[in-house]
């Protein structure tokens, strides 16, 4: 029993200790979205949607839950923010080729109809980031049209 004692002060202890280590946050400016709002245009129920459901982990602007605050629970949101920036960053829009928007919004779609995303992790936390059928249909629709639009742009 006092080796139970023991491993359970120590845990404590390094539980403690590791509220001290800062974590890196991805508080960008709201701003650096607008090249993507205003390229792609998406009417006000798409964009609520991609608020909601997107923007937190694939673009440099997230709103952190209250228990963002506690380790070892921040180090792993961090891990999926930088994980999602890695493979689609909405804020780096303006960066990327017609080829390569083209391409991501084609993955984006794609990931959205498997029901890959958005993650159930995320969803349990973040109720309004469920997506109904009907967002289903209209995330799809105007990602397939901007996909489409990319890919005329490139054949001209």
């Amino acid at each position: 029993m006092k080796i139970l004692k023991k491993i359970g002060w120590i845990a404590l202890i390094a539980f403690l200790v590791i509220q001290f280590i800062p974590s890196k946050k991805n508080n960008g400016e709201i701003s650096s979205l607008d090249f993507f709002l205003n390229e792609t245009s998406p009417s006000p129920e798409v964009k609520a949607i991609l608020k909601n459901a997107c923007f937190d982990c694939h673009s440099n602007v997230t709103e952190y839950p209250w228990y963002h605050s506690i380790a070892p629970v921040n180090f792993w949101i961090d891990n999926h923010v930088e994980e999602g920036k890695e493979h689609l960053n909405f804020s780096k829009w303006s960066t990327f080729s017609s080829r390569k928007k083209e391409h991501k919004m084609e993955e984006f779609w794609q990931e959205i109809e498997d029901e890959h995303m958005p993650l159930n992790s995320y969803t349990w936390t973040h109720s309004d980031a469920k997506l109904s059928d009907t967002d289903v249909a209209l995330i799809i629709t105007w990602a397939k049209e901007i996909e489409r639009e990319y890919k005329y742009q490139q054949q001209r």
